[in-house]
C-alpha cells in the first residue's frame, strides 16, 4: 500500500517511478479521490461540532428559560442526528474508493533497480559453480525421473495436470532436501523454525499483495479461506496489527510448508516435468526489520539461498531483476537460477525481494523507533530457501548418470538411510 501523504507531496516523483514499472500516470487520479475522501471527513466533522456544540446550547437556553430557541436547538440536533449517518456511509465509500485505488498499484522501485520491459531485460550480478560435464547427452528430468519414483500419470489421474505422485527413494530423495535446507537455515543463518497455518482468511492475502489483485492465481475455500501460495503469506502476517516494541535485531522466520498456486497465469508453461505445480513444497524465509537494517538483510537472506545451492554442489547464477519482470509487492528482487543440464538453461529456483513499508502499510505492521514517540512501520523480506520441487529437479539434471540412476549429493546422505544413488525400477 502506498503512502497517500507521499503522493500528495512528491506527485511527479510517484509517477516517474510508476513510469519505470511501465505504467500510466496515476497521481492525478489518486488525488482527486483523496479530495473527494478529504472533503467528506471535512464534512463529517463540521456536521459532529455542530450537533456536540448545539447539544451544550440546549441546556444553556433551558437554563436561561429560552424555551424557543432551546426547541429550535433540538429540532437541528435531530435534523443533524438524520443526517449523519448518510454522511459517515459517504465518508467510508470514499476511503474505501481510495483504498481500492491504492491497493491496486505496485510497490515503487528502489532506484538501483534497472529499468525493463521483462525478463530479457533482467541483469546478471555473477555465477558460482562449473557446469557439470558429462561423456554422454544429459537428459531433463522429466525423461530420467519416472523411473526413478516420480510418478506423472498417477498424479494426474488423482488430482489433474500438474500434480505428482512420488514414490520410494524419490520421496525421500525429496524429504530430504526439505529437512537439508530447513537445518540449514535455523542451524546456521538465524532464522526460527515455525510451522504457520495452511489456511489463511483473506485479509492475510490482502497484506501480502496476493489479493485483490491476483485473486485468480489462488485456491479459495468453501468458507472463505486460501491455500496459502507461499508460507510468505502465514509468515509475514504474525505480525499484522502489532507494534514491535523491540526491532534492534531483525525476526527471521522459515518455514516448510505445501503451497498452493493456480497458475492461472502460467497456460503452456512448464506443462511437462515438475517445474511448475499446483502443489508444492517450499522452504520460506521471510525478515522483518528496520527500515536501516533492510539493505543489510537483504543481503543475508540472498546468501542464505545460495548458500544450499552452493552445499548442493548446483551452478547458479543471480539475477537483479529489471522494473518490469518484478513482482508487484517488491522493490527490489534477486533471483537465483540453477543450471539444469537436461535443459541447457538456468532456471529460477529463488527469488528474495525487499519488499520496503509496501505489506506493513497494508497489515498494519510497526515497530517502536528507540527514543522516539511516534511508530514506524516495519520493512519486510521474502524468499525461497529454497524451492524443494525445484531443487529435486536441479539434483536429477546435475546428478545424473549414464545408465539412469542419479547420485545422491553427500551433504543429503545423511538424510537417506543410507542411500547413496536412485536407481531405475524396471
Amino acid at each position: 500500500m502506498h503512502d497517500i501523504r507521499f503522493i500528495r507531496e512528491n506527485p511527479q516523483a510517484f509517477d516517474a517511478a510508476l513510469a519505470k514499472r511501465g505504467l500510466e500516470p496515476l497521481a492525478a487520479d489518486l488525488l482527486a479521490a483523496d479530495e473527494v475522501r478529504r472533503a467528506a471527513a471535512t464534512r463529517l466533522q463540521e456536521a459532529q461540532n455542530r450537533r456536540n456544540e448545539a447539544s451544550k446550547l440546549i441546556g444553556q437556553a433551558m437554563a436561561k428559560g429560552d424555551k424557543e430557541t432551546a426547541e429550535a436547538l433540538k429540532a437541528e440536533v435531530s435534523d443533524l442526528k438524520d443526517v449523519l449517518p448518510a454522511l459517515e456511509e459517504t465518508g467510508r465509500a470514499a476511503d474505501r474508493q481510495l483504498d481500492d485505488l491504492l491497493a491496486a498499484i505496485p510497490n515503487l522501485p528502489a532506484d538501483d533497480v534497472p529499468e525493463g520491459a521483462d525478463e530479457n531485460d533482467n541483469v546478471e550480478v555473477s555465477r558460482w559453480g562449473a557446469q557439470p560435464q558429462f561423456d554422454f547427452t544429459p537428459r531433463e528430468h522429466a525423461d530420467i525421473a519416472p523411473a526413478l519414483g516420480m510418478d506423472f500419470e498417477t498424479g494426474a489421474m488423482i488430482s489433474g495436470a500438474r500434480f505428482t505422485f512420488l514414490r520410494g527413494g524419490m520421496a525421500r530423495l525429496h524429504r530430504a532436501l526439505a529437512q537439508f535446507m530447513l537445518d540449514k537455515q535455523t542451524g546456521e543463518n538465524g532464522y526460527l523454525e515455525c510451522a504457520p497455518p495452511l489456511l489463511v482468511r483473506g485479509e492475510s492475502l490482502y497484506g501480502t499483495g496476493q489479493l485483490p489483485k491476483f485473486a485468480e492465481d489462488n485456491f479459495r475455500t468453501t468458507d472463505d479461506r486460501w491455500l496459502i501460495p507461499t508460507a510468505e503469506v502465514s509468515l509475514t502476517n504474525a505480525v499484522r496489527e502489532q507494534i514491535i516494541d523491540d526491532l534492534s535485531q531483525p525476526i527471521r522466520m522459515t518455514a516448510l510448508t505445501p503451497c498452493f498456486r493456480s497458475e492461472a497465469g502460467a497456460a503452456g508453461k512448464d506443462t511437462r516435468g515438475f517445474i511448475r505445480q499446483h502443489q508444492f513444497e517450499k522452504v520460506e524465509l521471510v525478515s522483518i526489520c528496520r527500515e536501516g537494517d533492510a539493505a543489510n538483510e537483504h543481503e543475508h537472506m540472498v546468501k542464505s539461498a545460495e548458500g544450499v545451492l552452493e552445499a548442493l554442489g548446483l551452478p547458479y547464477r543471480k539475477v537483479l531483476l529489471c522494473t518490469g519482470d518484478m513482482g508487484f509487492g517488491a522493490r527490489r528482487t534477486y533471483d537465483l537460477e540453477v543450471w539444469l543440464p537436461g535443459q541447457g538453461a538456468y532456471r529460477e529456483i529463488s527469488s528474495v525481494s525487499w519488499c520496503g513499508e509496501f505489506q506493513a502499510r497494508r497489515m498494519n505492521a510497526r515497530y517502536r523507533p528507540e527514543g522516539k514517540k511516534k511508530t514506524a512501520f516495519v520493512h519486510t523480506l521474502n524468499g525461497s530457501g529454497l524451492a524443494v520441487g525445484r531443487t529435486l529437479v536441479a539434483v536429477i539434471e546435475n546428478y545424473q548418470q549414464a545408465d539412469g540412476s542419479v547420485a545422491v549429493p553427500d551433504v543429503l546422505l545423511p538424510y537417506m538411510g543410507g542411500v547413496t544413488k536412485l536407481e531405475p525400477v524396471a
